[in-house]
């Protein structure tokens, strides 16, 4: 059985995945740090949803004044 062969998200070769390939899932450290420099400069985000502010109430128990 032949392995697996996915696309290198940077470029779009073919890569084999193998134990022998360290750059998995990409073909080569440079395509490696080129996306790893888009994560560093924001270009790449994970989106988050937001959620309205709920700030707590204040404590206010005895002897504590608003």
């Amino acid at each position: 059985m032949s392995p697996p062969v996915v696309s290198c998200p940077t470029c779009g070769a073919a890569v084999s995945w193998t134990a022998e390939n360290r750059w998995k899932p990409f073909c080569s450290e440079r395509c490696k740090l080129i996306d790893l420099g888009q994560w560093a400069t924001e270009k790449y985000r994970v989106p988050v949803e937001t959620v309205p502010d709920e700030a707590p109430e204040p404590d206010t128990g005895p002897g504590q004044s608003q």
